[in-house]
């Protein structure tokens, strides 16, 4: 033991100070790990409130009966057909113009609230406000379709598709609406910060069977949501909306796919008739839908975000217009492109093959920049105000939906 001493002794004034740095970095340590799980959590109860909640009880119950409804979830009559390798190895590989660029910027005309003061001399106005999002003044009435104001296509908000723009009306602006029309509950069309924002508002939303349970969970009152089936219709004030087929999907989460219906919608007034197509592939309905609900003064036809890898999801410019032709529709108004990127294709993309496909068909198309607004039957926007940028043309990238969701080996 005596022969030790010597080193011990000699080692303690230097063990004092080890001692102190491993302490130092233990309670470092500490205060990381506590900031990493405060951080965790208010993302994960962020998260969790985006997500929603899936539809249980009677609501799940009327959801069973619908015809739509097989095997545990809800079904397209034209099944949706993907390559899912393809599609991740083209989401890899995006056009290097698949989103505007800084130096050119979406242009956007911002909207002075007083111009929902003077009601449409024609009836009839449309003014589109970003992506799937339009508010229709329409034989006295207001109706908002897929009410987007966050800034990310997400459930969480700081993280996620982010928006290219802000809404060229601020929500706070937004004038009364009579309802509220929901087409499905993906991110980009069902958007839970701006359901909040709205949830004290006195009008009624309109969504497809199971979607309500996500907006009683965000705190609007049962009282004023109206989940219908396809062909089923409600009345607000002298419109008649009915839930119209659509052919596509829904999923807030990895587990809940299809637990949800998705729909288009036909708004009909005592002298104007609009279609909204939400989401959709091309689809056998389109006809069905004209003969029980058309003609239609417009067409709000969603024409972008695509990839021929899933084909049947959307429509794709080009076949936008053939269902616009097949809807009997006056004028079109492509919607849901210009706002996210959702696709790798060019972000132009979807307007220059949509204007060239209505030139072709005969097509009366209008071209507003999110935040103008459009009477059918008054002078329409047509004005370029898009850059000119490269782009697929429909004959270099063709979407061309499946019958069956079948797609010949000749792909």
């Amino acid at each position: 033991m005596a022969s030790l001493a010597p080193v011990l002794s000699s080692s303690l004034p230097e063990s004092k100070p080890r001692c102190g740095a491993l302490h130092w970095l233990k309670r470092a340590s500490q205060a990381i790990a506590a900031a990493v799980l405060v951080a965790f959590t208010a993302t994960l109860a962020d998260a969790w409130v985006g997500f929603g909640r899936r539809p249980d009880g009677e609501r799940r119950k009327r959801m069973e009966r619908s015809p739509q409804w097989r095997d545990g979830k809800f079904r397209n009559p034209q099944p949706i057909w993907n390559d899912m390798v393809k599609a991740i190895t083209s989401a890899l590989r995006p056009s290097p113009h698949a989103s505007p660029s800084a130096a050119q910027p979406v242009p956007t005309a911002l909207v002075d609230a007083q111009r929902f003061a003077t009601p449409p001399a024609s009836g009839l106005r449309i003014t589109w406000l970003g992506h799937s999002t339009t508010l229709i003044e329409i034989d006295g009435l207001r109706v908002l379709t897929d009410p987007v104001w966050g800034e990310r296509a997400s459930p969480v908000t700081w993280t996620g598709v982010k928006r290219w723009f802000t809404s060229p009306l601020p929500l706070g602006e937004l004038p009364d609406v009579d309802a509220i029309v929901i087409s499905h509950d993906h991110y980009d069309h069902l958007d839970h910060t701006t359901v909040i924002a709205l949830k004290d508002r006195p009008t009624k939303f309109i969504v497809p069977l199971g979607v309500g349970a996500h907006l009683e969970y965000w705190g609007v009152p049962a009282a004023r949501i109206v989940e219908l089936d396809w062909w089923e219709s409600t009345k607000i004030g002298s419109l008649e909306i009915t839930s119209t087929p659509a052919r596509h999907s829904s999923a807030r989460g990895l587990f809940d796919r299809d637990l949800t219906l998705w729909s288009s919608y036909a708004i009909r007034g005592p002298q104007h008739r609009v279609y909204f197509s939400g989401d959709t592939g091309m689809q056998a309905a389109f006809t069905k839908i004209a003969d029980r609900l058309g003609p239609f003064d417009a067409t709000l036809m969603e024409v972008g975000e695509y990839n021929a890898n899933w084909r049947d999801w959307h429509s794709g410019p080009e076949q936008a217009v053939a269902a616009h032709r097949l809807l009997e529709g006056a004028v079109m108004i492509p919607i849901h492109w210009g706002t996210f990127q959702l696709a790798p294709h060019t972000w132009t993309e979807p307007v220059e093959r949509a204007v060239t496909a209505a030139a072709k068909a005969g097509v009366t198309i209008a071209t507003p920049r999110p935040g103008e607004s459009v009477e059918p039957a008054a002078k329409l926007p047509t004005a370029r105000w898009w850059p000119e940028l490269p782009y697929s043309t429909a004959e270099e990238t063709p979407i061309i939906s499946t019958t069956d969701g079948t797609v010949p080996v000749a792909n």
